[in-house]
């Protein structure tokens, strides 16, 4: 049983300056540079009281998502919190970003060192009855991942429906790319982030804004996660570069990231109700919401303030993920790099990781934390293992919160072996050529530099002149949609026509992708040491469970093929 199932009493906690709280929490004095909050609306409450409840505090409401009654107003940095959480009309307040900051010779970038580990080294459309099958592409013989979900075996049964709908909650897809273009739907993509060119501190966040109003395009990604990330999950089987899983399905930009790799609070709610709104079938999230690592109910090492704030992350998401849930969406999500047991999670010295200089050293207390979205309800959690099917020395793990497993990469894999520490342990996939040049992996000219052949860069170049870019990467944010991908298919095989349009329940999606995994024992022994790899004692695993599901593997490694030609037996 996932252990947000056991919660509902924990998020009932008064907050501060509910009836039980001091009046003082009320008279707190507002002082600081204009910035915005996240207001979330009491349960079973109105949006127009909480407005108020905002306005009567010294705050300015600026819009509004009524899915979920998340409010975003400006106000004084200081004292707007505990004022309006003292409100009976708000459930709590989580400060979101500053406005108006000076640019200073100092950045803050989400850390992406276990992704990028080798750069540290050396609807409404006609139905096919019968899916006409496709074949591979060029580069796909460097895809270990898609041999691995046998994706070469069910794209000759299933390749995907195009009226199936993956809503890629990211950093942005590229939607030039030659090998996304042919799957990608600009008309149904929205970007729901703005550039944050500095933090309150001044220290550059996202830089200087490349396109006026600060909001990019719904085809753009200056990050290249979100476009790796979709790839892996649909890039065309059209005879160029690599292909994905499902090579047929609809790939939609529902961005919620920020260019410098930080997720908040207030875009990936507004993402996951655009999707239950917008009829997407499967979406796919690698990341977890920033600034906590884990949200804690009333850890003693946080401020009141962040205390709130945290409460109301758990319970914005959760309102957000039971709304697409409700909606018909299945959400699959990675389950972290933090090569950690969340059923026993380690201590966090990495939140909160935004505004720059903040974090502090966090005792989590499994009972009353929740690392978001992973440990959210109606998620399909994913960890990663390596191309020897050993669990990825990064990969999270563990019984409470693990659905399946997928190949997400490990660098360090096949130590004693000449494939330790090489660029293809890992993922290749979509990179765009833009993130290309701005991290010097490929120059003005187009031309692959030498840090960018170190670390495995590709490029091809099809008779027509089109360019397409790729990159190796590994996570559990690799993993992932190796798991999405197999998702879209099995709504792709067995959804069903309805009055919503065509789709499949999520509750089927998940019978059949935990159904149809190739079941994978614990190792022996159980207990997993990677100190040859080079990594500490903290990486030391231990797995529990059986063949059937264990922590490590969960339900097993997902398989496409076996989703596509045995799924039925999991439907009601």
């Amino acid at each position: 049983m996932r252990r947000t199932r056991l919660l509902v009493a924990a998020l009932a906690v008064p907050l501060i300056g509910a009836a039980t709280a001091p009046v003082a929490a009320a008279q707190q004095a507002l002082s600081g540079a204009a910035t915005e909050f996240t207001v979330l609306t009491a349960a079973g409450g109105s949006v127009a009281a909480a407005e108020k409840a905002i306005k009567d505090s010294g705050g300015t409401v600026l819009r509004s998502n009524p899915a979920v009654g998340l409010i975003t107003a400006s106000a004084p940095a200081n004292g707007f919190v505990e004022r309006v959480s003292a409100k009976s009309a708000v459930y709590g307040a989580a400060k979101a970003t500053s406005i108006g900051q000076v640019p200073k010779d100092k950045a803050v970038v989400k850390p992406d060192a276990v992704e990028k580990e080798a750069r540290g080294a050396a609807n409404g459309k006609p139905a096919v009855k019968k899916p006409a099958p496709v074949g591979m592409d060029p580069l796909d013989d460097k895809l270990w991942g898609l041999k691995s979900v046998r994706s070469d075996l069910s794209r000759t049964v299933q390749p995907g429906d195009k009226r199936v709908k993956v809503g890629v909650i990211d950093t942005g897809i590229d939607g030039a790319h030659p090998d996304i273009a042919p799957n990608f739907d600009y008309a149904d993509s929205r970007n729901f982030t703005r550039d944050i060119p500095t933090d309150e501190t001044g220290a550059v966040v996202d830089g200087f804004c490349e396109y006026r109003g600060c909001v990019d395009p719904a085809d753009h990604d200056d990050n290249g996660h979100g476009t790796h990330v979709a790839g892996t999950i649909a890039a065309a089987a059209n005879g160029f570069g690599v292909s994905g899983v499902a090579p047929n399905v609809t790939l939609v930009n529902v961005r919620a990231g920020q260019d410098s790799g930080f997720f908040f609070l207030e875009p990936v709610v507004d993402a996951l109700t655009y999707a239950g709104d917008a009829g997407i079938d499967v979406v796919n999230m690698s990341f977890y919401v920033d600034p906590w690592l884990y949200n804690c109910q009333h850890n003693v090492a946080d401020s009141s303030a962040q205390q709130v704030e945290q409460r109301t992350i758990v319970e914005a998401i959760s309102r957000a993920l039971d709304y697409a849930y409700r909606k018909g969406v299945t959400s699959v999500v990675a389950l972290g790099n933090e090569h950690s047991d969340l059923g026993a999670p380690q201590p966090d010295a990495t939140s909160p990781d935004y505004p720059a200089s903040a974090t502090h050293p966090r005792t989590i207390d499994n009972a009353t934390c929740l690392s978001l979205p992973a440990e959210g309800p109606h998620t399909i959690g994913v960890s990663a293992f390596g191309p020897s099917q050993k669990k990825a020395d990064y990969s999270n793990y563990g019984t409470e919160q693990i659905s399946v497993s997928a190949p997400g990469g490990f660098f360090r894999d096949g130590f004693g072996t000449d494939w330790y520490r090489t660029n293809e342990n890992m993922i290749l996939s979509a990179y765009p050529r833009n993130a290309g040049v701005a991290e010097g992996n490929i120059d003005a000219d187009g031309d692959i530099t030498p840090d960018g052949a170190a670390i495995g860069v590709q490029k091809v170049t099809a008779p027509d002149g089109r360019v397409g870019y790729y990159q190796y990467l590994q996570g559990t944010s690799m993993a992932t949609p190796h798991a999405t991908g197999v998702a879209a298919l099995i709504v792709s095989q067995y959804g069903k026509q309805g009055r919503g349009g065509f789709g499949l329940s999520p509750d089927s999606v998940q019978r059949v992708i935990e159904g149809t995994a190739a079941k994978v024992a614990c190792p022996v022994p159980r207990t997993v040491d990677y100190l040859k790899e080079g990594r500490d004692a903290s990486f030391t695993a231990t797995c529990e469970g059986t063949p059937e599901f264990n922590g490590f593997y969960g339900h097993g490694a997902v398989d496409a093929y076996s989703a596509v030609t045995h799924g039925a037996r999991y439907l009601g």
